[in-house]
């Protein structure tokens, strides 16, 4: 026969309570009463470890669902510094009728292999407008890469996308003088970059993405919103796809 755990457990409680109904401590267990319960738990899901197992994802499940509804809000608190930053590059379709924005660090292992899915979702859908966020957060090499990088979008924003597929595609770490090397080899001269680089001291695109990050509680790259959903990690262009599909579909990532 099954049995309810949170039933046995609540009943026993009533009981053990009910017994002490007369006393001035009348919700108080003592010292036997304690072992008693506690003894009965430990018995119980020994035998019955699933319900372990049971408790850990519904806590997944709320956390997911908890953490979902505060990235919903702030999608909608944060659209227009999301989907229409000026300190953004857009590659694939400027009027495409679904935005993909991704959150990404350079030196990021997962966004790398990620940059194939960007690929495969552009040459595939000519109606996306996918939208480049950096987020530099893997150590100094990063901030590095990112003050070359937001130089070089600065002066040259019609070759950005060549220069995120270099860097990010390249087998060496990004720091600044692997940056450095993608920048003028696509035509920027060191000299404009380095001047640019000084005048952009307050970084003010660095900033909006780590605000934004908080507020949708992105802790890793790459990391995607499409729709009014917050996407966590690499999932691949498949699951991208379809959410995709979805919004065209019925206006949510999953309908």
């Amino acid at each position: 026969m099954a049995f309810n755990v949170r039933k046995i457990i609540a009943a026993s409680l009533i009981l053990l309570t009910a017994s002490a109904a007369t006393s001035p401590a009348a919700y108080a267990l003592d010292a036997k009463q304690k072992q008693e319960i506690g003894d009965f738990i430990k018995e119980y899901l020994v035998a019955n470890p699933e319900i372990l197992l049971e408790a850990q994802q519904s806590l997944k499940k709320k956390q997911a669902d908890e953490q979902s509804a505060q990235a919903q809000a702030a999608i909608t608190d944060n659209e227009k510094a999301i989907f229409e930053s000026p300190y953004d590059v857009t590659l694939g379709n400027p009027n495409g009728n679904v935005t993909i924005v991704e959150f990404y660090d350079y030196n990021c292992g997962y966004c790398k292999r990620a940059l194939s899915d960007m690929e495969t979702i552009l040459e595939k859908d000519k109606n996306v407008r996918f939208v480049l966020k950096e987020l530099p957060i893997l150590g100094p090499d990063s901030m590095a890469a990112h003050k070359v990088s937001t130089a070089f979008r600065a002066i040259a924003p019609e070759k950005y996308g060549d220069f995120h597929r270099a860097l990010l595609g390249g087998e060496d770490r990004a720091n600044e003088e692997t940056a450095m090397a993608v920048a003028t080899g696509l035509g920027v001269t060191e000299a404009d970059l380095r001047k640019k680089m000084a005048e952009n001291t307050q970084d003010d695109a660095v900033k909006e993405v780590y605000t934004l990050a908080n507020d949708l509680g992105i802790t890793g790259t790459p990391s995607y919103v499409i729709g009014k959903e917050a996407v966590y990690g690499a999932v691949g262009a498949e699951e991208i796809e379809t959410k995709v599909t979805n919004v065209r579909t019925c206006g949510k990532t999953v309908c």
